[in-house]
């Protein structure tokens, strides 16, 4: 993975909101596993003539992105690496949801997580070294969504459904890996939480 310097969005309603504030955080991992958190970016905006690659983070996605920050925070989820995609919506999210965490992790700004598939985030995943044992993944959907539900071989009952169901902007999700990465395969993981952290609307 190489180091770069400084996909998608649809609607989301207050449900999301609404389950988020009710999802449990997840268990401590097991001695021995790895933890994988795989968050989708903040609400990004369309500005006219602005390449994909480049749009940041609308309004809301700027209040959002702290929101996940402090969700990982409270659930015992700061990372020892992040691997962001390119993207100036995946480099937004991360600077705001790094200012609510704790000691600065290692951070990699991916290339190949912008425009992936979940079968090319896996490789990117079993690529990390063992001795960080609590990654986090910043991407898109749909390779995002796709590679919880591809690794999720159990879990939690509630959050399976919500993830299968629909993975929104800054959505979270808290996968249990046994082993290494290297060693990761389909189904081998257990989700143990998703959320959808929301930040509180300008008022004015």
């Amino acid at each position: 993975m190489g180091r770069v310097p400084l996909m998608d969005d649809c609607a989301e309603g207050a449900s999301a909101a609404a389950a988020a504030r009710r999802a449990p955080a997840p268990p401590a991992a097991t001695p021995g596993a790895a933890r994988l958190i795989v968050l989708r970016h903040a609400k990004s905006a369309w500005p006219a003539g602005v390449p994909d690659h480049e749009r940041p983070l609308a309004g809301r996605g700027r209040r959002d992105a702290p929101a996940a920050g402090r969700w990982l925070r409270a659930a015992g989820c700061e990372p020892e690496v992040v691997v962001c995609s390119t993207s100036r919506r995946t480099r937004e999210t991360w600077e705001r949801v790094a200012a609510e965490l704790g000691p600065a992790p290692e951070v990699v700004f991916e290339p190949r997580v912008y425009g992936a598939s979940a079968s090319v985030l896996l490789d990117v995943v079993r690529g990390l070294p063992d001795r960080w044992r609590t990654a986090l993944l910043i991407g898109h959907r749909p390779a995002v969504q796709e590679l919880v539900l591809m690794l999720a071989g159990a879990g939690e009952a509630e959050a399976l459904e919500r993830a299968r169901e629909k993975f929104p902007t800054s959505g979270v999700a808290v996968l249990t890996v046994p082993g290494g990465w290297a060693g990761l395969s389909p189904g081998a993981a257990v989700l143990t939480a998703f959320a959808v952290p929301r930040g509180a609307p300008d008022r004015h």
